[in-house]
């Protein structure tokens, strides 16, 4: 099982920076081919060795986004760990992933599914699938990082339990916030005030996000 209370992933961001020895489509043995990846906080996916990485330059079709995506493990597979945390296997090829910050992002709110005439019930989409992934829109599982001010929501276990917005989905949001009173930002917010209810924050994500003294023990 993947394991919980710290994002194990960090590390290895820290060490894909450093040069990882591959070549795309390589075949380490029969009838295997690997790919090697990265995704940005915007949620935009890349062939890793891309030297120019912006949005002309990502993956955009939604199909490929959907199969890599919804097949995305962490990376146990022996190969890359220190690199590449997590792996997303799609018949006889292994796609190495690494992130700049978490493997999946959110970039869009949609609609929830079924009658919600108050506007509440909302899906949270990742990575450029559109409604085929998705998760529900969790107001009061918001989080926002005391330090680096980026905001993280609940995701599925599979690829790490916490998922990033994308900047201007963030944005968007932040304006739902709630502050101790005579306070705001950096100060952490108290409550989202969403569809016409004051959600009570969870906390719950901040386990995922020790200290640096924490970190060091």
């Amino acid at each position: 099982m993947f394991p919980i209370l710290r994002l194990p992933w960090r590390a290895a961001v820290r060490w894909a920076r450093g040069s990882a020895v591959y070549a795309q489509g390589q075949s380490p043995e029969a009838r295997i081919r690997e790919y090697f990846y990265y995704i940005d906080h915007q949620g935009q996916l890349f062939l890793d060795d891309s030297k120019v990485k912006n949005f002309i330059t990502c993956y955009k079709d939604q199909q490929f986004l959907v199969f890599f995506f919804s097949r995305l493990r962490p990376n146990n597979s022996g190969r890359y760990e220190d690199y590449f945390p997590f792996v997303s296997l799609c018949g006889r090829e292994r796609n190495f992933l690494r992130c700049e910050d978490t493997p999946l992002v959110f970039t869009h709110l949609l609609p929830g599914q079924g009658q919600d005439t108050g506007g509440g019930a909302k899906q949270l989409s990742y990575c450029g699938g559109g409604d085929k992934l998705q998760v529900p829109f969790r107001p009061e599982a918001l989080f926002v990082h005391p330090e680096s001010g980026r905001l993280y929501h609940p995701c599925p276990e599979r690829a790490g339990s916490v998922g990033l917005l994308r900047s201007a989905l963030a944005f968007e949001l932040s304006t739902h916030f709630e502050y101790p009173p005579g306070q705001g930002p950096p100060c952490q917010p108290t409550h989202f005030q969403w569809a016409g209810q004051r959600h009570l924050l969870s906390g719950e994500l901040a386990r995922y996000f020790p200290s640096e003294e924490e970190s060091r023990t």
